[in-house]
């Protein structure tokens, strides 16, 4: 058999975070000290794995995983979709990778999708919307994002201008926004989203008969 034919024998991403969740788990709701030092040590495995497998340093990843507190769930990533009377899509360019993406960003606390996708475009943009409606809700193991360390849910929202349509504040997170059309897209920010996500979010956007994307 051609060596290069063989299954990867390393873990999955998924498998990786699944052992986290397990980890995180044991830690939550274990009080017997010695089973809590083997879920600890567990953890701490699983950083050291994730780290190989996606790239980054292995103090950084053990250090976010011990900041995890409570039972492990996906986090939320809301992403707001603006289109200008040209049915070009608004993005922004991110200063950490220079690329671009539909501006949006981790749900806080206290905050609805609606709420947090309003914001993320003023403090990314400096333009005004108000969130019209949900256009998808993905999994974002399931697209060919780059590895992450954690499970995410990706949620579209439309929203609409109601204020000029040129505008940008600086801020601390991206460099310059613009409008762009769905054909011509600039190099994307691919872990924050996919050329084949924005096309798409466009297509439910311009057609409501579509409905919701859902993973």
């Amino acid at each position: 058999m051609d060596p290069s034919a063989r299954p990867d024998p390393s873990p999955t991403l998924a498998q990786l975070q699944e052992l986290h969740s397990i980890a995180q788990a044991g830690l939550t709701y274990t009080r017997d000290p010695y089973d809590r030092e083997r879920f600890g040590r567990l953890r701490d495995l699983t950083a050291e794995l994730l780290a190989a497998r996606t790239g980054q340093d292995v103090a950084e990843v053990t250090e976010i995983l011990r900041a995890e507190q409570g039972y492990l769930t996906p986090k939320v990533d809301v992403r707001a979709v603006v289109l200008n009377a040209a049915g070009e899509v608004l993005l922004t360019r991110e200063r950490e990778d220079g690329r671009w993406s539909l501006p949006g960003g981790w749900a806080d606390p206290g905050e609805s999708p609606r709420m947090i996708a309003v914001r993320e475009v003023r403090e990314e943009t400096g333009r005004e919307v108000r969130a019209v409606r949900l256009l998808a809700a993905l999994d974002k193991a399931q697209h060919p994002h780059p590895p992450d360390l954690w499970a995410v849910y990706k949620l579209f929202l439309l929203c609409e201008l109601t204020g000029p349509e040129t505008a940008h504040t600086e801020n601390i997170e991206t460099l310059e926004s613009a409008f762009f059309a769905p054909d011509a897209l600039p190099p994307l920010s691919l872990g924050r989203n996919l050329p084949e996500q924005v096309r798409r979010a466009v297509e439910l956007a311009r057609d409501p008969a579509l409905g919701v994307d859902v993973d």
